[in-house]
């Protein structure tokens, strides 16, 4: 059964994957969605859940690290008075141990990672009022060698994520998972040009990943459950 009772507020935040070009214009939970998996997931919750009268929020800043989200989670998550909180982030602190010096001038370790990640769970249990419940979806890529430089990299950022999952009593997302099986059928340039950021179909496979780790029922015909 679906976590979310009736007109929860559920924030996104994270990086690029999670911005996909959202209209930072956009009266927060309005409109402005962007085109990846948060707009996915919007468009299912009001599709097969009307009756709750769900509000999705995103809070996704391209190019962010954890540090950088760091900085705005104060005004882009708990000022928004979240229900529950979806995060999520480690792509780009992966990233830049393969980008040029600008970037390579600050590296952020995993240990640095995961004491920020702590932090800000720990703050969002604290100070966000309504909270009911935390979600952390663990950085992907398409890329089915799990020895590729990058992948493994992104790995350790990944196994970081799902430590501090567990120790807030949060909501795990494999979203690796959903893509390694998609990727025994099809090639992962059909999903993403740079191996993260996905096209439509690739968000999709991170949305459903999500929908079936937060009770989605792709069956549902009843609004009185």
């Amino acid at each position: 059964m679906l976590i979310f009772p009736k007109h929860s507020r559920i924030v996104f935040v994270g990086d690029s994957i999670t911005d996909a070009g959202r209209d930072r214009t956009a009266f927060p939970g309005g409109w402005g969605y962007g085109n990846g998996y948060v707009n996915a997931l919007h468009n299912l919750l009001t599709a097969v859940y009307p009756d709750r009268a769900l509000c999705t929020i995103n809070s996704g800043v391209s190019g962010n690290d954890i540090v950088e989200m760091a900085e705005r989670w104060q005004r882009d998550v708990i000022d928004l008075n979240p229900d529950y909180v979806s995060v999520m982030i480690g792509v780009n602190d992966a990233w830049r141990y393969f980008d040029g010096p600008l970037w390579q001038a600050r590296l952020n370790t995993v240990d640095e990672f995961e004491c920020i990640y702590d932090d800000l769970l720990d703050r969002t249990r604290r100070e966000a009022p309504n909270l009911k419940g935390l979600i952390v979806m663990r950085p992907f890529m398409f890329e089915p060698n799990p020895a590729d430089q990058m992948r493994a990299k992104i790995e350790e950022f990944a196994a970081a994520s799902r430590r501090v999952a567990e120790r807030h009593d949060a909501i795990f997302v494999d979203t690796q998972a959903a893509v390694d099986h998609w990727l025994t059928q099809l090639h992962g340039c059909l999903a993403s040009q740079d191996r993260v950021h996905p096209y439509e179909r690739g968000a999709m496979i991170i949305a459903r990943s999500w929908c079936q780790s937060v009770g989605f029922d792709w069956n549902r015909t009843d609004f009185d459950d």
